[in-house]
């Protein structure tokens, strides 16, 4: 797994979640899906998430690029 398959399947889960969550227990948690909204936005702009860091640092490598690994 790359890093940035592991960071959309991170974001995914926070939002599942925090829907889940919001529907079944407390509306506060749609405050949860979106802060994984905005740190998606910035990291668009800016490159860099925080959970990238920590992907790296458990050992995770960089892709190649999104469509990199389709093109066989």
């Amino acid at each position: 797994m790359t890093v940035e398959r592991a960071l959309r399947l991170t974001a995914g889960l926070i939002i599942l979640i925090s829907l889940c969550l919001a529907h079944y227990h407390s509306q506060n948690w749609l405050w949860l899906a979106a802060f994984a909204g905005l740190n998606l936005l910035q990291s668009a702009f800016t490159g860099w998430c925080p959970a990238m860091t920590i992907f790296r640092a458990l050992g995770l490598k960089d892709g190649a690029g999104c469509c990199a690994s389709n093109a066989k």
